[in-house]
């Protein structure tokens, strides 16, 4: 998995986000996103369990494969599985982005999330509701 040009401040390196599934393994599940047998993206779904709350983490699209609707496949199938409750019960998806990744967060938003105010320097918070 490559990032384009200057999207390493967009999201995590590959090899930090797979250290970060090893570490939360308890609480997290990494997705492969496939086109076929090609491997074009990944994502991660965790579970904070002291605040009963799903996170999307590390969202990324192979740079060759960007613009194809990998990523929206990517996101309607995380909140597949999080309407199954795999880890505990919530009413509510979590997910942070950089303010000035519009591609992102125009996706984001037609998926219902909503900015919570909460912030980290140039990331935004973003939550939907869920039942």
């Amino acid at each position: 998995m490559e990032l384009g040009e200057g999207q390493e401040k967009l999201v995590s390196h590959p090899i930090r986000s797979l250290a970060q599934a090893y570490v939360y393994y308890s609480q997290c599940t990494p997705f492969g996103i496939y086109f076929g047998d090609e491997m074009v993206g990944y994502v991660m779904v965790i579970y904070d369990y002291d605040l009963a709350s799903y996170h999307i983490w590390h969202l990324m699209v192979d740079k060759r494969s960007q613009g194809k609707g990998y990523g929206k496949a990517a996101l309607k199938e995380c909140l597949a599985y999080i309407a199954q409750k795999p880890f505990g019960d919530s009413d509510k998806v979590f997910l942070i982005c950089r303010e000035d990744h519009t591609v992102a967060l125009g996706l984001y938003k037609k998926f219902g999330f909503l900015p919570t105010g909460n912030r980290d320097g140039e990331e935004i918070e973003l939550v939907l509701e869920i039942s």
